[in-house]
């Protein structure tokens, strides 16, 4: 993933979040007390940047498993609620370990 690419990602994910939040509040002049509509335009933000996310995380390492085998690993310790830090942490060197591990072979 090049530089400009990020950039980009990063632009678009802006403005999905601003452009949810504008229409809101330019269209909307009473409280949304809807709880679907509410919980969509709360929730949008997050699903987007995950939909951008998530193929970078697959194949942005050398094999693809290394990628999954993160990811799976950063699932299970957010399951369990750990820290950010912790899981980061933990898929990254797992990651790495898989990696080297498919090297070997």
């Amino acid at each position: 993933m090049t530089l400009s690419d990020m950039l980009i990602g990063c632009a678009v994910m802006f403005a999905v979040t601003y452009i949810c939040k504008a229409l809101g509040l330019l269209f909307v002049k009473k409280q949304i007390k809807n709880t679907f509509v509410q919980s969509f335009l709360y929730y949008l933000p997050y699903s987007v940047l995950a939909v951008m996310v998530f193929p970078a995380i697959l194949f942005s390492t050398t094999y693809i498993w290394s990628g999954i085998a993160g990811t799976l690993i950063a699932l299970i310790l957010a399951y369990f609620r750990r820290g950010l830090l912790v899981v980061s942490l933990a898929s990254i060197a797992t990651v790495f370990l898989v990696e080297q591990i498919i090297a070997l072979l």
